[in-house]
């Protein structure tokens, strides 16, 4: 087990970098483990869950992948690269599941777990062309869980947007499943070079009370 302390949440955010090159170290397995266990606890939308994380490490993978995203070499750099696919209809399978366990630990009493049996699936299906983007706003919530866990464990990630769909999804085995859809590709490793904090817009720019007019 590592014994590295971890940083704070506020620490973690104020440090965190997008990291283009990795050191070759291999991530130990617990704190691997760790950072997906993390990952996992995100909130999702009624709980269903729609990702589907995909942990790659091999590097004839990580090369394929590399390529249907413009060779960007955190891909091939990084020891570990996890894809954040979402499964649009999965809920459907996993519904009674997600029941099951939130009952279990008391969270969902059985009167909620009444109306969720009967409004879930009317929203899910009423969604329509925004039942795509309501499942990868739940998984960029998760991959959001990954970066600030690993930056806590002493790991550097990169949010990346940058990549062929078609190629991602049939090097993780989801060629023309038309249920699965990519959110995001994030490297995850010990950093090499981070950059410094480019800074950002003054407040004034990017926050408002109430309305957008000033």
């Amino acid at each position: 087990m590592s014994t590295t302390p971890e940083l704070t949440v506020a620490q973690s955010i104020l440090q965190r970098r997008s990291c283009k090159r990795f050191k070759p170290d291999a991530i130990p397995a617990d704190v691997l483990e760790r950072v997906i266990d993390l990952t996992l606890h995100a909130p999702s939308s009624f709980n269903m869950q729609p990702w589907r994380l995909i942990v790659i490490d091999d590097a004839a993978q990580k090369e394929a992948l590399a390529k249907v995203a413009w060779n960007q070499p955190q891909i091939t750099t990084a020891p570990v690269v996890l894809v954040f696919a979402v499964s649009l209809r999965g809920w459907e399978q996993t519904f009674e599941s997600v029941i099951k366990i939130a009952s279990e630990l008391g969270a969902w009493p059985e009167k909620f777990v009444t109306m969720a049996r009967g409004a879930v699936p009317g929203f899910q299906n009423a969604l329509g062309a925004k039942e795509r983007e309501y499942a990868v706003k739940d998984a960029l919530i998760a991959a959001t869980h990954t970066a600030l866990a690993a930056e806590s464990l002493g790991l550097s990630s990169c949010f990346m947007n940058g990549w062929d769909e078609s190629g991602v999804k049939e090097i993780i085995g989801a060629k023309d499943n038309p249920d699965i859809a990519i959110a995001l590709v994030m490297p995850i490793g010990y950093g090499l070079d981070l950059p410094k904090f480019a800074g950002r817009l003054p407040r004034e720019v990017t926050v408002f009370k109430g309305t957008l007019s000033k």
